[in-house]
């Protein structure tokens, strides 16, 4: 993995991206498009990581603004595929630098791709780049999950994903304490042969997320354990958080 970058994941994973996540028209993209929607409050729309546009297209097709910045050309032109996909414009570039000109109402980051930046200064300088997009009442939501340390043992974990009569899909994946990073390799089994796809994180905690959004000026405005906006706990096993101007 060491020359892993912003645009792999787009380049190992555009072809199957939408049949192995959350259908358009699945629970837990409807919700996230009902929240992400009443939190632009019919302003424009920016998106971090746009990828496919499973969250972007909906947004558009209920009549918001929206653009995005994207990594990974190979998603890019999947998107540009879907109806709606032209018209919206999308900067290819890194997350954490790029700037896709003008200033949002709604900046957003979901899936855990945060994560997906494997420095710390990488994701500090991603929550600054989101601020710099802000207008003086925009906010910045992410999705990212909890750390489940616990789930490993010697520093690693093994777990069956998905079995069919014709698949079988297992993670392995290796974790460091001390860099708080997972390295993932899914391993896909099928009668035609077996794909590996790699999967570098960095990941954080809410408190050192909410540390990085402070540097950027920004402050937390409210926490939900899921889409559905029902209460951040303890037993949460990720969170979708909304940060504004200080």
């Amino acid at each position: 993995m060491k020359s892993y970058g912003p645009e792999t994941f787009g380049q190992l994973n555009a072809e199957t991206y939408d049949a192995e996540h959350d259908a358009p028209h699945g629970a837990e993209t409807l919700a996230a498009v009902q929240t992400l929607f009443d939190l632009a409050a019919g302003g424009s729309v920016l998106e971090f990581a746009i990828g496919t546009g499973r969250i972007a297209l909906p947004l558009a097709a209920r009549g918001l603004a929206v653009a995005g910045i994207e990594a990974s050309p190979e998603m890019v032109a999947k998107l540009r595929e879907k109806p709606g996909g032209a018209a919206v414009p999308v900067v290819v570039g890194d997350m954490a630098d790029t700037r896709a000109g003008g200033a949002f109402d709604l900046v957003f980051l979901v899936f855990n791709t945060l994560f997906n930046l494997t420095s710390q200064a990488a994701q500090v300088r991603c929550f600054q780049n989101a601020a710099d997009h802000l207008t003086d009442r925009g906010v910045f939501v992410i999705e990212a999950f909890v750390p489940e340390i616990a789930a490993y043992a010697d520093g690693q974990r093994t777990r069956t994903v998905h079995v069919t009569l014709d698949q079988l899909v297992v993670e392995a994946s290796l974790h460091d304490p001390v860099t708080q990073t997972i390295r993932y390799q899914y391993v896909v089994t099928t009668p035609r042969g077996v794909r590996m796809t790699p999967l570098p994180l960095r990941y954080a905690w809410p408190a050192e997320i909410d540390l990085m959004a402070q540097l950027a000026g920004l402050e937390l405005r409210e926490r939900w354990g899921d889409w559905n906006r029902s209460a951040f706990a303890a037993t949460s096993v990720k969170h979708v958080s909304v940060y504004g101007r200080a």
